[in-house]
């Protein structure tokens, strides 16, 4: 076992607050949307899942990336 601490995942978001496939796109008025790379090229996936996401075939530990806020 390596001696490695997992991060918890956000309650409200699920798996995608730390999932490598995941970004979050923020509109104008600060709303939050979670947006799944992986389903470009993964058919069973949803782009934007419903969350929270619980269980995933795609999950990989890692930092979700952060976008701007849209213009």
């Amino acid at each position: 076992m390596s001696g490695t601490a997992h991060p918890a995942p956000d309650p409200s978001v699920g798996l995608c607050s730390v999932c490598a496939h995941a970004g979050v796109q923020r509109n104008r008025r600060g709303s939050s949307f979670w947006r799944c790379r992986a389903a470009d090229t993964d058919p069973r996936l949803r782009r934007y899942p419903p969350l929270p996401v619980r269980a995933c075939p795609a999950w990989t530990e890692g930092e979700p990336e952060r976008e701007r806020p849209s213009a």
